[in-house]
């Protein structure tokens, strides 16, 4: 499995942009046939992030063609119907439905993406598997450990793809930042942490005259349908870490606490948790909404070198040597050639003498973006295919596996570990 991540990090790296369908690694093995496919999509859920992704759909289509948009389904009116706008903006007329049976039902999709509210994702991802229909399911996988072994499990009984959107997956500064990590470029990672701090409550606004709506609307904020910060924002940076070790962790813990946003909330609006792994490594987590001044990162930490993912610098622990500045340097000869007897240490001749700070190096040059073009470009080749590499899949399966059990950790109080029926 090491071997074909490898090859995919190396692929991946250096496509272009304007080559991301022709030159991307699983494109090449499809048959002619496959090729010139005309693969139907549909899209259940169109909400914030729903109608983020058929935009880009949208725009993806425009660009290279080799799929429809045909379906879009969501149960909550405005949404369905902002979606519809979109569409029709780029000239995309699709069926609409309001239950996702019906839309599988109807039998006129081969794929579809599905960014419902987080505990909605298994049902539906089960549903489509079984009728034979392939999954782009956002992130996480499911609401509950035992959910998200069942999608895995469907997934290896129909043989349906099941793709975990994790984004960063398909990204290129990511695939190239991994790839030196793997050849030891940071020498020995020891440790790593990661933050997201946001600056809102997070509340989506509730018309007046439907009140009734608050849970439906504003579900990330309620336990029954998700555990908040840890499903909607760590489970990309736990996905993260464990690919930057090629390893899942041994263990969490983890605090949190509703501190701020006393609102009526039931997910913390704070927490922090630290993973360890079976070498000894530990990674550290925190995340709040009152204040977005660190925003978010990934840091990477070895012996030989840093890396900040999300800004996009590496930073040696042996950084070239600043040449002296001019002021200093004629001191130095002055000195040595025996012009001074003593060294002027804070004298007015040092003042304009700073020292260079040390800014890093970029880890990645080449093209920009969060890898979500990619990531539906890789998935409508996997539906042409009828398949997908399943370590794409397991990087997915771990993440939520566990948030989930740092959620566990939170509420406990206790030091979690994965039950072995989990791992697959």
């Amino acid at each position: 499995m090491k071997d074909d991540r490898r090859e995919f990090l190396k692929k991946i790296g250096i496509a272009g942009a304007g080559m991301a369908i022709m030159m991307n690694p699983f494109v090449q093995a499809l048959s002619a046939q496959e090729m010139n496919k005309n693969v139907r999509i549909g899209i259940i859920g169109t909400g914030s992030r729903g109608n983020y992704l058929l935009e880009h759909l949208l725009r993806i289509k425009e660009e290279f063609g080799g799929f429809e948009i045909v379906a879009l389904c969501d149960n909550y009116e405005p949404n369905l119907n902002n979606a519809i706008k979109k569409a029709q903006h780029y000239k995309v007329q699709c069926k609409t439905y309001s239950d996702h049976t019906k839309l599988i039902s109807d039998n006129e999709v081969d794929g579809v993406i599905i960014a419902t509210p987080l505990f909605q994702h298994a049902h539906i991802a089960i549903d489509c598997m079984k009728a034979g229909i392939h999954v782009l399911c956002e992130k996480s996988m499911a609401r509950t450990l035992e959910d998200t072994k069942a999608m895995y499990d469907t997934h290896i009984a129909t043989g349906s793809v099941l793709l975990i959107g994790h984004q960063r997956l398909f990204s290129s500064k990511y695939n190239n930042a991994m790839q030196r990590i793997h050849n030891g470029d940071l020498g020995i990672v020891s440790q790593m942490h990661a933050h997201w701090h946001r600056g809102n409550d997070w509340r989506r606004p509730v018309p007046a005259d439907k009140p009734n709506l608050e849970r439906q609307i504003n579900w990330r904020l309620y336990k029954e349908y998700s555990a908040g910060l840890l499903t909607e924002l760590m489970s990309h940076q736990i996905q993260v870490a464990n690919w930057a070790k090629q390893q899942i962790p041994v263990s969490v813990m983890g605090t949190g606490s509703i501190r701020y946003w006393n609102d009526g909330r039931e997910v913390n609006d704070n927490f922090a948790a630290i993973f360890s792994y079976a070498d000894g490594t530990k990674f550290t987590y925190d995340t709040q909404t009152i204040n977005k001044r660190y925003g978010c990162e990934e840091e990477i930490i070895g012996d030989k070198g840093s890396f900040e993912l999300e800004t996009n610098r590496y930073y040696s622990t042996t950084p070239p040597k600043p040449e002296p500045a001019p002021g200093i340097a004629q001191l130095v000869g002055d000195i040595q050639n025996g012009m001074f007897k003593s060294v002027p240490i804070g004298g007015p001749s040092w003042a304009p003498e700073t020292k260079l700070k040390y800014t890093g190096e970029p880890i990645f040059e080449g093209r920009k973006g969060d890898g979500t073009k990619e990531e539906l470009v890789e998935f409508v080749q996997f539906v042409k295919k009828g398949k997908m590499p399943n370590w794409l899949l397991k990087e997915g399966y771990y993440a939520s596996i566990w948030t989930l059990l740092t959620e566990q950790a939170i509420d406990t109080g206790t030091l979690v570990t994965m039950p072995e029926k989990y791992r697959i």
